[in-house]
């Protein structure tokens, strides 16, 4: 399950990256359709199922590349419920966070996403 996650999300990271980067007026609609609650109950449920699939498949909590889909998975949970619960409040951390940080968070997702692929494929052994 560990390499199955590891292709899942570093797969994802990649696309991600790739389509914010070739689009990045993307990144303002995302964040200006958080204001639309429907988008945003879509979006944060979304974000619940997926994080608690991935933690109920894989909760690993080891000092190794594995810790990383447990992460995501309690990451993509924890923002799925506090969109849900508290919708302004986190769209405005969201926000400040994205304005402040966009190119760094941007670039480590993309470094997540090559390091997992790696693992996961066996590139460049370590």
């Amino acid at each position: 399950m560990s390499i199955f996650l590891a292709k899942f999300w570093g797969w994802y990271l990649i696309l991600f990256f790739v389509v914010l980067s070739f689009n990045p007026r993307r990144i303002k609609q995302i964040f200006k359709d958080l204001h639309d609650e429907k988008f945003l109950i879509v979006t944060s449920s979304i974000a619940v199922i997926v994080g608690l699939l991935n933690i109920l498949i894989h909760n690993v909590w080891e000092f190794s590349w594995k810790l990383i889909p447990t992460l995501i998975g309690w990451f993509a949970l924890f923002e799925g419920a506090a969109l849900f619960t508290f919708p302004r409040q986190t769209v405005t951390r969201l926000n400040y966070i994205n304005v402040k940080y966009v190119q760094v968070i941007y670039m480590l997702l993309f470094l997540v996403g090559i390091f997992l692929l790696n693992i996961a494929y066996n590139i460049v052994p370590y």
